[in-house]
């Protein structure tokens, strides 16, 4: 399936393949030969069972979000919520010379206020603060994303009123985030708050 899509991508069409997450494995030299010839494939996979393995050990990735985390020339977005889902087809659709893949939960998972948090809009500069801390001295940053942003924005609510956990930013530093600007970067990543919690 990885081979056909970048095929349908390298006669220009702009083509998608989806799958369940576990079997990125099955199209990790695929999906790094997209990245080497830098086509703007698509690659949706579903199943992203971290909290709950419904499908059992065979069907629950686990090293699959590092593993292609880790090659060069991908972008990987794993949403939080519906919001973010928008906000990544928005940001993957613009690509030229980048594939990336889509990591979607099975879980049924809250869709964020966003009145009350940061616009989703943020998931396109790779990462970014959801919720400020008070004051704006953060203590602690808990670092998270996919089916984990729900239960980071718990823990903030919950540590935030006892002076703990004050901040928080929706996913791991990843290859857009690295794209930013040091000033960015530092802003939702503070170097003096060493106290650091990630998923």
């Amino acid at each position: 399936m990885g081979a056909v899509v970048n095929g349908l991508v390298l006669s220009k069409l702009r083509a998608f393949g989806a799958t369940f997450f576990i079997f990125s494995d099955y199209m990790r030299p695929t999906i790094r030969l997209s990245a080497l010839m830098e086509l703007p494939t698509i690659f949706v996979f579903t199943h992203d069972a971290m909290g709950d393995g419904e499908d059992g050990p065979t069907h629950q990735p686990v090293e699959h979000l590092a593993s292609l985390r880790a090659i060069p020339g991908l972008v990987t977005l794993r949403p939080a919520d519906a919001n973010e889902v928008v906000e990544a087809y928005r940001y993957i659709i613009q690509l030229r010379h980048k594939p990336a893949v889509l990591v979607l939960s099975r879980q049924p998972l809250p869709t964020l206020d966003r009145s009350k948090y940061r616009p989703a809009s943020g998931l396109a500069r790779g990462a970014y603060v959801l919720a400020d801390a008070a004051g704006g001295n953060p203590e602690v940053i808990l670092i998270a994303s996919g089916s984990e942003v729900s239960l980071a924005v718990d823990a903030h609510e919950t540590l935030s009123p006892k002076g703990s956990a004050r901040e928080w930013c929706r996913c791991r530093p990843g290859n857009i985030f690295e794209d930013q600007s040091q000033e960015y970067r530092d802003s939702v990543l503070p170097p003096a708050v060493k106290a650091r919690v990630r998923d």
